[in-house]
This record gives structure tokens, sequence and C-alpha cells, in this order.
């Protein structure tokens, strides 16, 4: 599936969450089910964004944390997807 997301906005995959990260980082149940981690599969271009210049900061291939109940899911040619802002993303893990 090709999608290219559209200002701020980065489409994620959220079906390998992790509970330790590489470097040994480990979420907490409890964290778990407020946060989730996903896979950065596109990014948008930035832009501007409500009158403000909005750079990207996260590339493809990023491990990204964000809140659970945030981002729209949608499928997409029956793949479900996750479409979140990166201002709703708040960590890129390493």
């Amino acid at each position: 599936m090709k999608l290219k997301p559209l200002f701020d906005n980065i489409v994620v995959d959220t079906k390998e969450q992790k509970e330790t990260t590489k470097s040994g980082f480990i979420l907490p149940s409890n964290a778990a089910e407020k946060f989730t981690t996903a896979t950065v599969k596109a990014v948008g271009m930035g832009g501007t964004v409500y009158g403000k210049d909005v750079t990207i900061m996260v590339k493809e291939g990023d491990t990204v944390l964000f809140p659970t109940d945030s981002g729209t899911k949608v499928k997409v040619n029956g793949e479900e997807i996750t479409i979140v802002r990166q201002s709703d993303i708040i960590a890129v893990i390493e």
C-alpha cells in the first residue's frame, strides 16, 4: 500500500507493539495501556499548519510513542492503519 500523508500527519504501524526497546527501555504495563508504540511508515511534508511552520522531526522506520487515544484508525485496501499528527507523538524511541 502506498499512502502519502499531508502536512504534519504521520502514518504508523501499530501491529508490532513493543514492551522493550532496543536500548533496553522497558515500558511498564500501566504505561502500555496509556501509550502505544508504533513504527513510522510514511510522513507528511510539513509546511504551514494553522498558520505556523511545521518541520517534520520523525522519519520512516522510527519507533514512536504516542497516547493510545490519539490518531485516526482507517482501513485502506483492507489493511488497518493509524494516522497521527506529529504533535501527538511524545517521543522517538531509539
